[in-house]
């Protein structure tokens, strides 16, 4: 079966108070991984939402910032992006000059999405970075223009509402840049209840889980953080309730010294603190998990969707067997980061040597599992660690798993590191001859992938192959500052060598220069809303 090849995306996020954007490689559907963002702070939605209309002012700034976009795409080789625009964009009465003056001068083409299309991609953003972890039953995406709450039972939408509670919004339209009088908090606090119980009461919603999007509570959660939950973080709404006047009674100036935020943040985050406030009274909640992602995370899934295909059941029960696997791993006192990070480089040599190894794309799953259990043994004792692995991946409870599919996978971890499949091996030697060889091939990619982050300091940011007759040049691409010792790459190759016939060389190292301070090196169905090539711009 072919495999798509990897695709360089951008989405860019055009909202109400900033503009985001963000460079991804994605290898399937479901496997994006982020290389570079960026904020600009353009306020779209200065005088919109009293006066009706985008100023000339505010449009050059945004002139400005698309055509850094158009930087962006072109400094990364941008297969496809897709850019939208929001609130502010869409209450504009001369927002179809804008986009014009966008196209023309900036080269990007800009779309206007619905507040139910910018809902779905941040659900589509949210299920992605949950899936497998934990099951939200409200979406709460606070913008600068509206206020989008979802109410879910699983991935269906029971009840969807976009409400005219953005931050910006409130904040021109009471006057609330600064300090908070008793009376301006006692008159915002009414009008966001107010528009709350106009869509119904929530009390069957009391205590259910409940998500947080965009900057505002990103923000917030870093001021008062609650309990992490599955690994996320999460803001603490009793606590925030309780700092609330301490946020309230300073100006602007003295909310950025205080609280470390820049100035258009500082501007907001009072009036965002009271919708979180409110909102966790009407819905009950203590706290809310901010898994930090939003729009422009939806779009990427839908650039990758469009080009792999959507995801499906089995990328779903994937997810679940990786989450297991998560898991349990913990349980054992696994090296987390090391072992997802084993996991990232496994699934990239995966893909890339798809034509040498001639494995089921299916083939993916059990390799990545392997790599999130490979070092489960070190908790029984590092002497060993592979066969103490063996033994309690074998009788781990990993529900989704059929009895042979688990012995594979023991013998998968068994096998990453120096020892070798024997037929004498009592658990290798009872698989099916299918099995074994795939056991070996898997073992193969898997060596590799461990000798390439020996030192568990995540140096190695990722690997490029090609394949030359019987040849395949690996590159190592890594920090600037960063050493990588290729020692235990060279010797964990050789068994790859063996198995697949091939020589392994090591072709120069790439190094990546350190990210400018505006750019964040970091972490992703339905065809989105617009997919813009970039030879069609």
């Amino acid at each position: 079966m072919p495999v798509a090849p990897p695709l360089v995306i951008a989405a860019l996020d055009a909202g109400s108070n900033a503009i985001r954007a963000v460079v991804a490689r994605a290898t399937s559907a479901t496997e994006v991984r982020q290389l570079a963002s960026a904020r600009w702070t353009v306020r779209l939605g200065h005088g919109v939402f009293t006066r009706g209309r985008l100023d000339s002012r505010t449009i050059g700034r945004a002139l400005e910032t698309f055509t850094q976009f158009r930087a962006l795409i072109e400094r990364y080789d941008v297969s496809e992006y897709c850019a939208v625009a929001t609130s502010a964009a869409r209450e504009a009465a001369n927002r179809d000059a804008f986009i014009a003056r966008i196209r023309r001068e900036a080269g990007i083409e800009l779309t206007i999405i619905d507040a139910r299309e910018e809902a779905r991609l941040v659900r589509e953003a949210v299920f992605a970075e949950a899936s497998g972890r934990f099951s939200p039953r409200v979406i709460v995406d606070l913008g600068g223009g509206s206020l989008e709450l979802s109410y879910l039972r699983g991935r269906k939408v029971a009840r969807s509402m976009a409400l005219p509670l953005g931050t910006v919004r409130l904040m021109e339209q009471y006057g609330l840049a600064g300090r908070f009088s008793s009376d301006g908090l006692a008159r915002l606090k009414r009008h966001v209840l107010a528009q709350l119980r106009s869509h119904g009461p929530a009390d069957h919603l009391r205590g259910a889980a409940v998500v947080a999007c965009g900057g505002n509570a990103e923000a917030l959660a870093r001021l008062v953080p609650g309990s992490r939950v599955a690994g996320f973080n999460t803001l603490d709404v009793h606590r925030l309730s309780e700092r609330l006047w301490e946020i309230l009674r300073l100006g602007v100036e003295e909310r950025v010294q205080a609280f470390g935020v820049r100035r258009d943040r500082a501007e907001v985050i009072g009036v965002a603190a009271v919708i979180f406030t409110t909102l966790g009274e009407w819905l009950g909640a203590r706290q809310m998990v901010v898994p930090g992602v939003g729009v422009r995370e939806g779009v990427l899934h839908d650039l990758a969707a469009a080009h792999f295909g959507p995801a499906t059941a089995h990328d779903e029960r994937a997810a679940a067997l990786r989450q297991q696997a998560r898991r349990f791993a913990a349980r054992m006192h696994s090296d987390a980061a090391h072992c997802e990070h084993v996991r990232r480089l496994a699934a990239q040599l995966f893909d890339q040597l798809a034509p040498v190894h001639r494995l089921a794309p299916g083939q993916r799953v059990p390799l990545e599992l392997g790599a999130l259990l490979h070092d489960v043994g070190s908790a029984v004792n590092p002497r060993g660690h592979h066969k103490h692995g063996e033994y309690l991946v074998r009788h781990a409870d990993l529900p989704g798993l059929g009895g042979h599919q688990q012995a594979v996978l023991a013998c998968l971890v068994r096998y990453h590191g120096k020892a070798t499949p024997e037929p004498h091996h009592r658990l290798y030697r009872s698989l099916a001859p299918s099995d074994r060889q795939r056991v070996r091939q898997l073992a193969g990619l898997l060596r590799i992938a461990v000798a390439l982050d020996a030192g568990r300091a995540q140096a190695v940011r990722r690997v490029e192959t090609q394949l030359l007759h019987n040849t395949i040049w690996l590159r190592v691409v890594a920090a600037a500052d960063v050493h990588v010792d290729l020692s235990e790459l060279r010797r964990k190759g050789r068994f790859f060598e063996r198995e697949f016939s091939v020589r392994l060389q090591l072709g120069r190292i790439k190094r990546l220069a350190p990210a400018p301070a505006e750019r964040v090196v970091t972490r992703i169905r339905r065809a989105p809303t617009a997919i813009t090539r970039r030879s069609a711009a």
